[in-house]
């Protein structure tokens, strides 16, 4: 039976953050809020938790979710290379609504899915989401809602969507859209795993960090 816990109020904030990090640790799941939509969370470096995220978002393999972290020294920890212009968007825009894709370190214990040997890396914008990083570590992360379904931006929406597949439920209040984009926008999603080979940096999921922005900062850098 899943649990749901109001984290506009103190009391409920400190309650619900206890037994997400033990849910977490049990190896199960956990909807949080983000600064772009409500998250799906396992612990990242737990296969089978990971799979569960995967079943109840009725996705396969093929679609390995990101991982949220709780900020630069963590994305060096797990990237195998970070080249400079994935530097400068990372100061420029985290923590935020980037997810930088780069080659992992070959050395990581754990299976998002059939990755490729790349990783999805995102510092979000959001207190509570941070808290649970900084506490539990990396977390894969997809959009609560169920395949096909706009992401969820209220906790109404998530628990419809994802019901007692989800042990805790984390209710942030609702998510408001970005400025100029409609509810339900992920993060700008940006594979910088060509900049090794001089094909370049690509954006693969445009979100709420507008193109010319990227552009600006990594300029030549960028193929469009």
């Amino acid at each position: 039976m899943a649990s749901r816990y109001d984290c506009t109020d103190p009391d409920g904030l400190l309650t619900g953050m206890r037994l997400a990090r033990a849910a977490l640790g049990r190896g199960e799941l956990v909807v949080v809020p983000t600064d772009t939509v409500y998250g799906l969370a396992a612990d990242a470096f737990d296969a089978a938790a990971v799979q569960r995220l995967l079943d109840a978002k009725g996705r396969t393999r093929q679609s390995p979710p990101p991982v949220l972290i709780p900020g630069p020294p963590t994305l060096e920890a797990l990237a195998s290379d970070v080249p400079q212009p994935v530097r400068d968007l990372v100061d420029e825009f985290w923590p935020g609504g980037l997810t930088v894709i780069l080659r992992a370190q070959p050395s990581l214990d754990w299976d998002l899915g059939e990755t490729r040997g790349t990783v999805a890396l995102r510092m979000p914008d959001s207190r509570i989401a941070l808290e649970l990083l900084q506490e539990v570590g990396p977390l894969a992360v997809s959009s609560a809602n169920s395949t096909g379904d706009p992401a969820a931006m209220t906790i109404d929406a998530a628990e419809r969507m994802l019901g007692d597949s989800v042990a805790v439920y984390l209710d942030g209040g609702d998510l408001a859209p970005h400025d100029g984009f409609a509810a339900s926008t992920g993060s700008t999603i940006v594979d910088a795993t060509g900049l090794a080979t001089g094909d370049g940096l690509r954006i693969v999921r445009h979100g709420v960090i507008p193109d010319s922005e990227i552009e600006r900062v990594v300029g030549a850098d960028l193929v469009t």
